[in-house]
């Protein structure tokens, strides 16, 4: 019998609703098990995963069981399990810095951040907050373009004792210096950025990789995305996309035959339109040309429910985490970064890194459903 995998989740968000409701609606393998990648990974199932502790700015959240916060506002995401039973965990006040955009004021309340009136707390007091929860993960789901704020999580994770799943665009996993002090502190790291189960960036990859591999010349490709969730809402800010943006790109350039040039290709966030919620849009095209240079094109357009798309990846990659703890293994784990994240210490064909990370994880086959 394994023993519980204790989280501490930053940011209380959709995807941290998604992630919530996911164990409680699998657990102990009830329900249908269809949307996980793996029942079980080096012997943890989903029901060995346990919500400890957990950090928000939201005046909505703070102060609430995470069973309750994951459905306040602004959290727009589907609710596919609404029998969430209590945590014990209560939602803790993090400190701002750089996670709330200075644009993010402008919008309605149900569709944007309410900041708690609250004292931020510091560095000793979220590090002791992790050491009190026993807290074995910490799982990062801030904003896109919260540097400050994520080195701050990365830091106090560090001080605690914590494996780190980074599941934002700001490079930990990736950074060799981040990777070289969770090395030191004997802790492990999986990032950065979450690949979707199903989303934009795997399937273009996919496309990019079926050209390479059936001798398809990409000459040019984009990739447009609109949703109407916090995460585009805070994406308005252009300035906040630097990083998102050179993961998403590096993700696709990475399996192409030929890297391609800059001006022919474009990937990245487009829009935010309300009214789309936490539903996102794909639209992907790319050109290139077949047999004898004869042109061709091919058009796609992705629809998804964004945060339940991230889930069963996030449930994989804090199982990876403990499994790489329980061996002592520490600095960043390569193959489920690799496999579930866009920007990975080190970038494999998807082939490959499914194939890595199933020898990592012990994993018998494609997918293995519960006994």
């Amino acid at each position: 019998m394994t023993a519980p995998i204790n989280i501490a989740l930053v940011g209380v968000g959709n995807c941290a609703s998604s992630l919530v409701q996911g164990l409680a609606h699998y657990r102990e393998g009830a329900n249908d098990l269809t949307g996980l990648m793996n029942w079980e990974m080096g012997g943890y199932t989903p029901a060995d995963l346990r919500v400890v502790a957990a950090f928000d700015v939201d005046a909505r959240k703070v102060g609430r069981d995470v069973a309750e916060a994951i459905f306040a506002a602004p959290n727009c995401t589907a609710v596919f399990e609404p029998d969430v039973p209590p945590t014990g965990a209560i939602v803790q006040m993090g400190p701002i810095l750089d996670g709330v955009a200075d644009h993010m004021a402008d919008h309605p309340a149900d569709r944007s951040f309410v900041v708690a009136d609250a004292a931020e707390p510091d560095l000793d007091a979220v590090v002791a907050a992790l050491k009190a929860a026993n807290a074995d993960v910490l799982v990062n789901y801030l904003p896109v373009g919260s540097q400050a704020a994520t080195e701050f999580y990365a830091e106090a994770a560090i001080r605690a004792g914590c494996a780190m799943v980074n599941c934002m665009p700001v490079f930990i996993a990736s950074n060799p210096e981040w990777a070289a002090r969770f090395e030191a502190a004997g802790l492990p790291i999986v990032g950065d950025d979450i690949k979707a189960q199903l989303g934009a960036t795997i399937v273009h990859r996919v496309l990019t990789d079926l050209f390479a591999k059936r001798g398809v010349k990409l000459n040019r490709t984009y990739q447009l995305n609109t949703g109407g969730n916090t995460d585009f809402l805070n994406m308005l800010e252009r300035s906040r996309l630097k990083s998102k943006k050179e993961s998403k790109t590096e993700a696709v350039q990475s399996v192409a035959a030929e890297r391609l040039v800059d001006e022919n290709i474009h990937v990245g966030p487009s829009d935010y339109v309300a009214w789309q919620k936490d539903n996102k849009l794909c639209f992907l095209r790319m050109e290139g040309e077949l047999f004898g240079g004869v042109p061709m094109n091919l058009e796609l357009r992705l629809s998804v429910e964004d945060s339940p798309n991230s889930a069963g990846v996030a449930i994989d990659m804090i199982r990876c985490a403990r499994i790489a703890r329980d061996r002592g293994l520490a600095g960043a784990v390569i193959e489920p970064s690799a496999a579930f994240c866009k920007h990975p210490p080190v970038q494999m064909t998807d082939d490959a890194a499914h194939a890595a990370v199933a020898a990592f994880a012990g994993l018998r086959g494609d997918r293995l459903a519960a006994e």
